[in-house]
């Protein structure tokens, strides 16, 4: 029996009940089983951990550069002082992990002595003076204005508020190159001087973060105020080190003993040619769902075999991006953004993901002609592979395109490197 409702000539819903039945007797819906596996949790218990901005209760592989960033900071606890630092390494070299995990700390150790406000600004989702002005003013008041003020205006409103609370800003500012590219060093010049002809001082801290060497961008003003001492420059990875990376994720996205130490040791090894740590959370990532698609509950070598493939014997080097057109590089973003998550896209959903990356770029799409010829170049230097399939929707047979010879992830950092240049 069922229940549903039905509009009356009067305008009144009234219910109505129902009996289904087939071959004569009483009949249920039976749930499908087919979905059984979702939400099971064979192994996978929380899929936070597996998130590259995912920050850990405690750093692994960077204790030696923790150690060298504290004393960079050695001063902040005395009021009326301020503290500098650079940080450049390669993609997925933990410059964030290591930054925003620091200032975490430094606010629980300090809590009794200076209050520490953290704010972490990714220049790259706003590379203006204005948007990031912006961001630092709503982290200390949700209600401030986003129009009506200069940026000096702003900026001594900032200043008046960490006052009022007698806050210290540490202002961590991710992939500042894209700022400075967009609006020069005039920000961080405007910054570093907030306290220049006040009587009370030290109230902000900054640390700018890089995969270049930005030190070589800035003016000398700039440059002198930060200090080439305080340049804190992260070295790749090694396996040791993304194995203890690989495990601490494990041990909070897993069921215990899913995964055992040599699979984690094989996934830190294999990830150890690029130094890169999202590589080897996407191992892990890619491992987990390989097993639980088998229906196993714990993680074992079969499953990184692909992986392996994936990583250990790929045959396309990320620099192949840097000789791809413009349109190419558009392509193949919009394809390694959805394969990070999902084994394979079809053309028409790629095509119609190449248009959002063309948004986000402010750049024209080109044509279906075009973007087609676009598709068979990059199947051509083997960056990715189609197969021709009865299309699920409508007549006819589509494409479905997957990457077994390149880490989505580690293509789509190079790419996004790529198109910002």
């Amino acid at each position: 029996m069922s229940v549903d409702t039905r509009t009356a000539p009067s305008g009144v819903r009234t219910p109505v009940t129902f009996h289904i039945f087939k071959n004569s007797q009483h009949w249920e819906p039976a749930m499908a089983e087919y979905l059984n596996r979702i939400g099971a949790g064979l192994i996978l218990v929380d899929a936070a951990p597996l998130s590259y901005d995912w920050i850990p209760p405690k750093v692994v592989g960077r204790e030696k550069e923790q150690e060298k960033l504290a004393g960079m900071f050695a001063s902040i606890g005395t009021p009326g002082m301020s503290c500098r630092a650079v940080i450049t390494g390669n993609v997925g070299s933990g410059k964030t992990v290591l930054s925003r995990s620091f200032a975490d700390d430094l606010t629980r150790h300090l809590s009794s002595v200076r209050a520490i406000q953290p704010v972490h600004v990714n220049c790259r989702n706003h590379p203006t003076t204005s948007q990031v002005l912006q961001r630092i003013a709503t982290s200390l008041d949700e209600r401030h204005p986003e129009r009506g003020f200069s940026a000096s205006e702003v900026i001594q409103g900032i200043r008046r508020n960490l006052r009022t609370r007698n806050q210290h800003m540490l202002l961590i500012l991710d992939e500042v190159d894209h700022l400075l590219r967009k609006d020069g060093g005039d920000l961080l010049y405007q910054l570093l001087r907030i306290d220049e002809g006040r009587e009370e001082t030290g109230t902000l801290s900054i640390i700018i973060i890089s995969q270049e060497q930005v030190l070589d961008q800035l003016e000398a003003a700039i440059i002198s105020r930060f200090g080439r001492s305080n340049h804190l420059a992260l070295e790749p990875y090694n396996a040791e080190q993304l194995t203890a990376i690989t495990s601490q994720r494990a041990a909070f996205c897993a069921n215990p003993r899913a995964i055992s130490e040599d699979i984690l040791t094989m996934i830190g090894a294999a990830a150890s040619s690029s130094g890169d740590a999202r590589v080897a959370i996407e191992l892990l990532e890619y491992s987990i769902i390989q097993a639980e698609k088998d229906g196993d509950d714990i993680v074992e070598q079969k499953h990184l075999q692909n992986a392996d493939v994936r990583q250990g014997r790929q045959t396309v080097e990320p620099n192949i991006v840097d000789e791809l057109s413009k349109h190419e590089q558009l392509i193949l973003l919009a394809i390694c953004r959805r394969l990070r998550r999902d084994p394979e896209v079809t053309s028409g959903d790629a095509e119609k993901l190449y248009h959002v990356v063309c948004e986000e770029y402010e750049l024209k799409p080109r044509g279906y002609t075009t973007f087609w010829k676009h598709l068979k170049a990059l199947e051509t230097r083997g960056l990715m592979e189609s197969r021709t399939a009865t299309a699920t929707v409508g007549r006819g047979r589509t494409q479905h395109i997957t990457m077994p010879q390149s880490l989505p992830g580690q293509l789509e950092a190079r790419l996004e490197h790529a198109l910002d240049q």
